[in-house]
């Protein structure tokens, strides 16, 4: 038996909470993020969307293709709570909830709790409980699979639902452009463009070895999309990889000592997110983003977890001192710790004790 897999995806979903926080905005461009030099738009509204307004796009770019652009600061605790609210609606249809970030989920209701029967019904009731619950809009994809459910979502938006039957998903993905394939970027669709591959009709004519030739391992799941082969589950319990936390400058940063203090800003940050989730890692990673958009990354890794900030802080500071030819001007510093005890934990690694 075939299951039925919905994708969930809020439109426009930190735009939408603020413009039904603050009715004077509604029918108006918003973006949630900064303007400026040095912001990035977060979040933007369908009005904003209309002008090209899209989210990771800076805060100057954003301005001059849509000069009546309202820009208002991020209210995290804010989008939570109404995740939170969006997310016990969904447990009242199925336990298998994977959700992918705030505003995004994938439900497996081939057994749903109501036993409604009918995917379609149950997304349809879903995007009607939100809407009647927080005043704000969903759209669904359904499909047999994750690949296809996550396209479907982006069909229809906003407000929409687009279903993909079994029967159905080989003419649906023959059509599709190939940038519209979840996971194909704009530099990989312009590789793809540049060898004939402008959808998934062409991409179907390429073999297996031919793509990994192509494009390496991702060449193999390119080939496996195309034809619908997704054998996925909806994971409740995914394990989370890293946790990090960077900060974008206002102006660059050009002495060592400024950067320094906002490394010990971001490790106390990261080091609260890991004592609260009380998951400690071994791998720290500092991020460093030039005025020139060149991006460095330098790790080091312990046999231990990482369990003070000081270790945090030292360690981001020496890996900052291995750049010293990069310090004239950085706009963007970041650090992530990865290799988690609870990714550890969840793949079956022995532990370590000290005796």
């Amino acid at each position: 038996m075939a299951r039925k897999i919905i994708h969930i995806d809020m439109d426009a979903f930190f735009a939408s909470v603020e413009q039904r926080d603050h009715p004077d905005l509604q029918g108006k461009p918003v973006a949630v993020g900064g303007g400026g030099k040095r912001g990035v738009v977060a979040s933007a509204s369908y009005e904003a969307r209309r002008y090209g307004v899209r989210s990771a796009m800076s805060g100057i770019h954003a301005q001059r293709l849509c000069p009546e652009l309202i820009f208002t600061k991020a209210r995290f605790d804010a989008y939570k709570e109404v995740s939170r609210q969006i997310r016990d609606i969904f447990y009242e249809y199925t336990p298998l909830v994977e959700p992918l970030s705030l505003d995004e989920a994938y439900l497996d209701v081939t057994e749903d709790l109501k036993n409604i029967g009918s995917a379609t019904l149950v997304a349809k009731e879903i995007l009607q409980r939100i809407r009647q619950e927080t005043q704000l809009t969903a759209s669904a994809g359904v499909s047999f699979n994750k690949f296809l459910a996550k396209i479907a979502s982006g069909i229809n938006k906003p407000n929409g639902i687009k279903v993909i039957r079994p029967e159905e998903a080989e003419a649906f993905l023959n059509q599709l452009p190939i940038e519209k394939f979840h996971g194909i970027g704009k530099a990989t669709a312009r590789r793809m463009k540049a060898l004939g591959i402008y959808s998934g009709q062409d991409l179907r004519r390429y073999s297996e070895a031919d793509l990994a030739r192509h494009f390496g391992k991702a060449g193999r799941h390119y080939y496996r999309m195309v034809r619908a082969d997704d054998h996925r589950s909806v994971n409740p319990h995914r394990v989370r990889k890293s946790i990090g936390a960077e900060r974008t400058f206002a102006e660059d940063l050009s002495h060592p000592d400024d950067m320094k203090a906002k490394l010990a800003l971001l490790t106390e940050i990261v080091h609260g997110h890991m004592s609260r989730s009380n998951n400690f890692g071994r791998t720290l990673t500092l991020k460093i983003k030039t005025a020139d958009f060149r991006i460095f990354t330098r790790s080091k890794t312990f046999q231990h977890d990482l369990t003070d900030s000081d270790t945090l802080y030292r360690t981001a500071c020496e890996l900052l001192d291995q750049h010293p030819h990069l310090l004239s001007a950085v706009r963007l510093l970041g650090i992530t710790v990865s290799n988690l005890a609870g990714e550890r934990i969840a793949k079956g690694i022995q532990l370590s004790f000290d005796f």
